[in-house]
């Protein structure tokens, strides 16, 4: 059972704006039955001031509360205002989504925007990119942009705010492949030889730290040298280097060639470690 806000359980069983505005001035459709989700945004616009919103929604009930949101968000608002929103905007005007139900607020501002590029007469391109996620019918341009937006860091959270690789899995690969090219410009990208079963983040910190105390402190301590365990963000490890190493000019070597290469071989090969100064 999902924990949701008073907000969220509020704009889900009391709805704001449901409907649809006859000859609306813009049309925004995203989604579809058959990925679980769809979301229609009409808009009535007059100068440049959106005047009403209404939605019809097809989905759970973080769908629903989000797209009940967004239309009292931009009611009032200039179109410059309303191209501003973010997914987290709707989000926090909820008081927060459960982190597996934020693609709800990504459908939002995806059909924000194609009801003010409906108004200009334009057409949002629909399948733009290469489609990663075949069951969810999602691109890789769509998930470097949630990469990008939302500072993602694990294929988790790509799931959570995409749904790509939420249903058969066969994109994990890619799906971290993509993740490590948009973090990181010019990273070594290993691939997966067979499917990596996922350890949770305390699985993960724990065999870490076993790692570094087992094979990586003996080396750095016969040169005075130690190692710190910071943070762990999905596949991101944050280590502070102690004594002699912390002036040493071979740092970022020392990083990459010795810590990074053994915790990829030991732990996971899709980590990368970075330093904390």
């Amino acid at each position: 059972m999902w924990e949701y806000t008073d907000t969220v359980t509020e704009h889900f069983q009391n709805p704001r704006n449901v409907g649809e505005i006859e000859n609306a001035d813009g049309v925004g459709d995203v989604g579809s039955l058959a990925c679980g989700d769809a979301l229609r945004l009409t808009l009535k616009i007059e100068g440049d001031r959106i005047v009403d919103a209404k939605f019809k929604t097809f989905g759970c009930a973080s769908a629903i509360a989000s797209s009940s949101a967004l239309t009292e968000m931009i009611k009032g608002m200039t179109i410059a205002e309303a191209e501003k929103i973010t997914n987290e905007d709707i989000a926090t005007y909820l008081g927060g989504l459960p982190r597996e139900k934020m693609h709800c607020s990504v459908m939002g501002r995806e059909a924000l925007e194609a009801a003010l590029a409906n108004y200009r007469g334009l057409t949002l391109p629909q399948a733009e990119g290469e489609v990663v996620c075949e069951c969810f019918g999602v691109t890789d341009v769509e998930i470097v942009r949630a990469i990008k937006e939302s500072n993602l860091r694990s294929v988790e959270e790509i799931t959570n705010f995409t749904k790509a690789g939420g249903g058969c899995g066969k994109c994990e690969e890619k799906l971290q492949e993509l993740l490590r090219q948009t973090v990181s410009e010019g990273l070594r990208v290993i691939p997966l030889k067979k499917p990596v079963q996922r350890m949770t983040t305390l699985q993960k910190i724990k065999k870490i730290e076993e790692v570094l105390e087992r094979e990586i402190r003996p080396g750095l301590r016969l040169d005075g040298g130690d190692i710190e365990l910071i943070d762990v963000d999905g596949d991101f490890v944050m280590v502070a280097l102690r004594g002699q190493c912390t002036s040493c000019f071979k740092s970022q070597t020392t990083i990459k060639e010795f810590v990074e290469k053994k915790l990829r071989e030991q732990v996971l090969d899709s980590l990368v470690v970075e330093e904390v100064k």
